[in-house]
């Protein structure tokens, strides 16, 4: 297809200067873009087709960026790049100093606010209008929030502060998915919304009516109150407009003109309302209208099939054959992370809670309290948002909750959003909890078999890859806590790597390049962190010999597995100074900033762990 129209829209500006005729050519084209360049890059391909007419629309009607348009999470976002100058880029999408999957301040003037987890739009969105009006501004802010965000607590919070006469339009883009089809109950509800095709007609006539009759003010007021009644007794409430925002829906969010005049409808009003709209995920390209969670977000061709979180839900669903108390959580990641094979096979034990992660935490909290045996499985980087209740829910009451981290360490194409990179620090800060980090497969059923009869918190934590390579073969354990090493420990070696997690294929090859060299080293691999005064116990013996040390770590250093067992060390009276080095995110959100190799840029590179650890 030629992209002639896209070609000239460098701007919202020049957006705005086609002819309406024009719109639906554009939106073929941008489609046609879109499949061509995130399946070669990968990325959110599904979400970004279901929204083209309702972000052409978006650009058309409202100033960006003196209005502010919000997007939830952003990886719904491309559209919007593509329309603020940022086509050239999409050669780089996803890339590590390339253009962000997600919305991001750093990238672009018409990203007022960065994304990358759910249900933040509303509140960030809330933050601007309330800013505007504080300032005597005039200008709009739109929040763009997909219906699978609904099922997320922050949402709701940010609607029960909403002024109704802020000048706020919240779009609600329904299309009964997030990642996979939306779980719980307002969902169900937003359903009866839109089947209620009478109520919005009643709503439109009655409208229409009280606008052509010459009314004073108070008797204008009763009849809306008369209105109001008669709509609540026949159809029954709705939702925000209880919340006292005005309501506009439900939409076709794929037909241009409708949406259009729906968003200059809203804008008329200079109100907070909102638009329910309601768009097909994937639109335009038949596989993903017929698949659209298996093209939510594609992958590079590269990308193996057989993952830890696969070899974790297998390894899991064989044991619940045995145990019937075995339950699997998830919040809204049942394919991500492998656990919709288990659905499949125990629904009555399976809980899709949707995008709330405090509740699935608190709620696996009761599970366990109750007797049950529940698995948590959660990104890293969503596990953040349940700090408090892993805290006070959880390990304050040491409950056996199993977390199952998942998308653990660098997330090379997602970035910083994305980054499982704190986990390890800040569970490590947590009372009781003992932390598991497998670099193989036969590691992570290990920890699977011990965490069947666990007394305490315990967390297993993975990356989105595959295993480790050349580790099988080459350590052997000499600890109960999972310590291995892959040298002799009769003749202890000079130069010492301590690591964790599938980085460790890093430190072999950083290892072999030194012995080429005739350099003594050896490695120490860790597949269990804490307690971090345990593990100094059985790692002390084996560094006594040692000129040096590196501890290599794919994670945040302050507050780190690093710092920990060399403050455990120091206590059991071991010298670290001077000879404990540590290679890990030094206070950084690993944000590169121009394209390259993520793991280069942090000094992860073996040429680069070799001379941390043998420079003088």
């Amino acid at each position: 297809m030629n992209h002639d129209l896209i070609s000239r829209i460098n701007s919202p500006e020049d957006l705005k200067a086609l002819n309406k005729d024009e719109i639906p050519i554009l939106c073929s084209e941008i489609r046609d873009f879109l499949i061509n360049n995130v399946e070669r890059s990968g990325g959110h391909l599904a979400s970004n087709l279901g929204v083209t007419e309702l972000t052409v629309a978006l650009h058309r009607v409202f100033d960006s960026p003196r209005d502010h348009i919000i997007f939830d999470v952003g990886h719904q976002s491309y559209v919007h790049k593509i329309l603020t100058g940022r086509r050239e880029r999409f050669q780089d999408l996803r890339r590590p100093g390339g253009l962000s999957g997600f919305t991001s301040m750093k990238e672009s003037v018409h990203d007022p606010f960065g994304a990358g987890h759910s249900s933040t739009a509303v509140s960030a969105a809330l933050g601007y209008a309330e800013a505007e009006r504080l300032s005597g501004s005039d200008a709009y802010t739109v929040a763009v929030v997909g219906d699978g965000a609904y099922t997320g607590g922050m949402i709701h919070e940010a609607l029960n502060n909403c002024d109704p006469e802020l000048r706020l339009i919240i779009i609600l883009n329904e299309n009964g998915m997030s990642i996979s089809v939306n779980k719980g109950r307002f969902a169900s509800y937003l359903s009866r919304v839109r089947m209620s095709k009478g109520y919005m007609r009643w709503k439109d006539n009655t409208k229409s009516v009280l606008n052509r009759v010459p009314l004073g003010r108070r008797i204008a007021r009763f009849l809306g109150y008369v209105k109001t009644k008669i709509k609540n007794t026949v159809f029954s409430s709705n939702y925000f407009e209880d919340l006292g925002l005005y309501y506009i829906g439900v939409v076709d969010g794929n037909n241009y003109n409708k949406i259009e005049s729906a968003l200059n409808e809203a804008k008329r009003l200079a109100k907070c309302v909102v638009v329910h709209v309601k768009t097909v995920k994937g639109k335009g390209y038949q596989p993903a209208e017929e698949s659209p969670d298996n093209f939510h977000s594609i992958g590079s061709a590269t990308e193996k099939e057989r993952t830890f979180h696969s070899v974790f839900a297998d390894e899991l669903s064989s044991l619940a054959e045995n145990n019937q108390n075995i339950v699997a959580v998830t919040a809204a990641m049942g394919m991500g992370t492998g656990l919709d094979v288990f659905g499949e096979k125990y629904p009555d034990r399976y809980f899709d809670v949707g995008i709330a992660e405090e509740h699935a935490l608190t709620f696996s909290a009761g599970l366990s309290a109750a007797g049950l045996l529940p698995y948590a499985a959660i990104y890293s980087t969503f596990l953040q948002r349940g700090y408090d209740n892993i805290a006070h829910d959880i390990a304050l009451q040491s409950l056996p909750v199993r977390m199952i981290v998942d998308r653990a360490g660098l997330s090379v194409s997602d970035g910083a959003t994305h980054h499982g990179i704190f986990d390890v620090a800040f569970l490590s800060h947590i009372p009781g909890i003992r932390i598991f980090a497998p670099s193989t497969y036969a590691s992570l059923k290990r920890a699977i078999a011990i965490s069947k009869t666990v007394s305490v918190p315990m967390a297993i934590r993975y990356p989105n890859s595959d295993e480790a390579a050349g580790v099988d073969g080459r350590f052997s354990e000499i600890s109960p806590l999972g310590v291995r090493i892959d040298f002799d420990t009769s003749s202890l070696p000079e130069y010492i790597f301590i690591t964790y997690g599938t980085i460790v294929s890093r430190v072999i090859s950083a290892s072999d390049m030194l012995k080429k060299r005739g350099i003594s080293v050896g490695i120490i691999l860790l597949e269990e962190l804490k307690p971090y005064g345990k593990l100094a116990e059985h790692v002390l013996p084996y560094l006594s010999s040692s000129k040096r040390i590196l501890f290599v770590e794919e994670g945040i250093k302050n507050g780190g597995a690093a710092m920990l067992l060399s403050e455990a060390l120091s206590e059991l009276g071991f010298q670290t100074n001077g000879k404990y080095r540590i290679a890990a995110i030094d206070d950084s959100f690993a944000v590169p900033d121009k394209i390259c190799d993520i793991y280069e840029y942090l000094g992860f590179s073996p040429e680069s762990l070799a001379k941390r650890l043998t420079e003088e």
